[in-house]
């Protein structure tokens, strides 16, 4: 029987579809579920989700529900975490002080201004996690699913001993984007693709053998409805060479071209057809929108159905991970790992997201080589700032904070240095009580 606790269980949606996947599997159907949430109303809610699934599947399943991880993680195999830090009302600051000074942010929850300061709350939290689980379930894997993905993850694999690796679903959302624009079966798809969290690339994009990069160019050149899909990322390609994994309004804040100003904002970053062109705080509104109340009544008409949703497995990686870690069948995922010289023009370190093997002996990463050049340069820049936001976490300087932000591609288009060193100073100003680490900020 395999023990799975889920951290940050009221993001019901997400854990929903999790345990769905994990108890479809043979193996996994008589696993111990414990749900972790700090609220208790949304723990409450997500444990009679998860028990009207084991119903409807009649699975020999156990469901137990606390708001202290403590008491469920001891011999747990697996940890899946989904936590945000702080609640809108903080993260809000993230996204509007940097707006005064002229900073566009879409989503802000990986990079720039607004993902360091997301990461300097949250690591602490997961570093505290990761001891209870070194003292607890030692052997357990920990699954994170919690932005800014890398930062976090660097934070955690360069200081615990524990196995983890980070999730994130946009490298097979956007490989089955890819097929279906070049007219080829998901399933007969074979891609390569690597960099780090959300700034990853598809070195390796073929269909039998036969490189699909000129019918992809062709497709997005010639196809005014496939351009306007993903206008961000289209223009990137085509400059570029190779695709990039995360969507168009992440990738506008990522990079020095479409955000600046406010004719580009418009022209690439709230025309476009697709999910997210890049308008401005995007996530942050959806949050709101939610947590106006909206939520309940969606869950209550959920569990009043007879039939809520399909059983059948979804494309999340982490129960086809945790199945493999217990004696399944192998598993290829592409996970967020130490470069290891895996990716040899990437800082080494770093966190770098590759094609990883999950197995028994649990996360075996796969050497890549090097990135083109051109993708390598905008990659590798962010990569270091994102370690020097840890090295910052770690140590308590909120200087070398600046200098992360300094570095940050978007900022560093818009404002001075000096400009930077006032943004950085009120954003410490509205986030110090969450940042105890920081004792100090000149």
């Amino acid at each position: 029987m395999a023990k799975v606790v889920f951290i940050g269980a009221g993001s019901l949606g997400f854990t929903r579809g999790l345990v769905r996947d994990l108890l479809s599997f043979p193996l996994l159907r008589d696993s111990t579920i414990a749900l972790v949430d700090i609220n208790k109303e949304r723990l409450t809610f997500a444990k009679r989700m998860i028990e009207k699934i084991v119903a409807m599947g009649n699975y020999p399943a156990k469901v137990i529900a606390t708001m202290d991880r403590t008491e469920v993680l001891k011999g747990a195999d697996a940890v899946c975490v989904t936590i945000l830090c702080g609640s809108t009302n903080v993260w809000q600051h993230d996204i509007l002080i940097p707006k005064k000074y002229g900073i566009d942010i879409n989503v802000g929850d990986t990079r720039g201004p607004s993902g360091i300061f997301r990461a300097l709350r949250t690591i602490p939290t997961l570093l505290d996690i990761c001891r209870d689980m070194e003292r607890l379930c030692p052997h357990a894997i920990m699954l994170n699913y919690t932005n800014p993905m890398a930062m976090l993850c660097h934070a955690m694999q360069r200081t615990s001993p524990i196995q983890v690796t980070g999730l994130c679903h946009s490298v097979q959302g956007t490989a089955g984007m890819l097929a279906h624009w070049v007219g080829v079966p998901y399933h007969e798809l074979q891609y390569t693709s690597a960099g780090i969290n959300h700034l990853s690339w598809y070195v390796k994009l073929q269909h039998k053998g036969k490189d699909l990069t000129p019918r992809l160019r062709e497709v997005i050149s010639t196809n005014k409805k496939i351009y306007n899909e993903e206008q961000v990322r289209n223009e990137m390609f085509l400059a570029l060479g190779y695709y990039v994994t995360e969507s168009s309004g992440h990738n506008s804040e990522y990079n020095w071209w479409f955000r600046k100003r406010p004719d580009l904002i418009e022209k690439y970053c709230t025309t476009g057809t697709g999910w997210n062109p890049g308008a401005h705080a995007y996530i942050l509104n959806e949050y709101r929108q939610r947590e106006g109340g909206s939520w309940k009544k969606e869950v209550r008409e959920w569990l009043a159905q007879d039939n809520p949703m399909s059983l059948n497995r979804g494309h999340e990686y982490a129960a086809s991970i945790i199945n493999a870690y217990k004696g399944g069948e192998l598993f290829e995922f592409n996970g967020n790992v130490p470069n290891t010289n895996l990716v040899t023009n990437l800082p080494a370190g770093c966190c770098v997201e590759v094609p990883v093997v999950a197995s028994r002996k649990g996360f075996e990463a796969v050497h890549v080589g090097a990135l083109p050049l051109q993708c390598a340069a905008i990659t590798s820049l962010s990569a270091t700032i994102e370690m020097m936001t840890v090295e910052a976490s770690l140590t308590g300087d909120p200087e070398m904070v600046y200098r992360a932000i300094c570095n940050d591609p978007l900022t560093a288009a818009v404002l001075s240095l000096a400009e930077i060193r006032k943004l950085v100073r009120d954003m410490f100003r509205k986030n110090q009580p969450h940042l105890p680490q920081f004792k100090s900020v000149t």
